[in-house]
């Protein structure tokens, strides 16, 4: 199984547009010490130092299928950068656009794409992930919807893959499994979530041999959200940040509680400083994975 991590960053991405913190002037002019740690993490030089919409890509070595998960609206630079095929399949796990809108691509580019999503009725929207997706790309005709029931496996580009509920209101979303029944090599991703995540979810995810995990600013930031943090840990360190996703404390607990061989930091976004938004353990686009 090979991973490639075409996009790790939030809703607006890394650099933001028209953003001059330091963070993103650090990523548009990356120093020697940021080149180097490119260099060790293998991301090629075309990437250089970004965080675009969310999106993986997953390589069956024994079939050459590709699947895609998370469909980015940043679909067709990441495409054009990255050394990786165009997708055979696909899984999305919730409606946000920054997951969903890179559907779009599939016109002209492809002869047909499956997309796979939950079939459970959001009460927010009174639809499920897969009949919006439905109605969304209704004409595309290459686009084919696929509804699968959560903690149920179903089998796609040769890989077992397996959804489950976590917690990012107010709408549904989903975590996912995707598991090579041949290796046993898994890759586990929390999906946008809060550190409320479900035990059966949990048992789900855990001991992945590389766990993508949503983190988006450190826990010392909540005190800029309107809701502030919650699900403080012991030393009353808030693993949430407002509702909708992880602090980075959060995203490094749920990696430890689920025992994770390895894990990066996603959904990362511009608001930390350099130093904690380049991270050991925050992903960066282009970074490659042999499961």
């Amino acid at each position: 199984m090979q991973v490639t991590l075409l996009g790790t960053g939030d809703t607006t991405g890394t650099p933001t547009v028209g953003c001059g913190c330091d963070t993103c002037e650090a990523a548009r002019e990356p120093d020697e010490a940021m080149r180097r740690r490119l260099r060790e993490r293998g991301v090629p030089e075309e990437y250089g130092v970004e965080r675009s919409r969310f999106s993986v890509h997953v390589e069956n070595e024994r079939t050459g299928e590709c699947l895609l998960l998370d469909c980015s609206p940043d679909f067709r630079h990441q495409f054009l950068r990255g050394d990786v095929a165009l997708p055979d399949e696909a899984v999305v796990s919730h409606i946000h656009f920054d997951h969903l809108d890179g559907l779009g691509n599939a016109y002209r580019l492809l002869e047909s794409l499956p997309v796979y999503a939950a079939d459970e009725t959001d009460p927010k929207t009174g639809e499920s992930v897969a009949e919006t997706v439905s109605s969304k790309y209704d004409y595309l005709d290459r686009v084919s919807v696929h509804p699968v029931s959560p903690f149920e496996p179903f089998e796609t580009c040769g890989f077992e893959v397996t959804l489950v509920p976590v917690d990012h209101p107010p709408l549904v979303c989903y975590g996912l499994t995707v598991r090579d029944p041949e290796t046993g090599a898994t890759l586990a991703l929390s999906g946008d979530s809060s550190y409320d995540v479900p035990e059966a979810s949990r048992a789900e995810l855990a001991d992945a041999d590389l766990l993508l995990v949503d983190g988006i600013v450190p826990a010392r930031l909540c005190e800029f959200h309107p809701l502030g943090g919650r699900h403080e840990d012991e030393a009353g360190t808030p693993r949430t940040f407002g509702t909708k996703h992880m602090t980075f404390e959060g995203a490094r607990a749920l990696a430890d509680d689920l025992d994770a061989a390895d894990y990066r930091l996603v959904h990362v976004s511009h608001f930390p400083t350099p130093e904690e938004a380049f991270a050991e353990d925050a992903a960066l686009d282009g970074e490659r994975f042999t499961l």
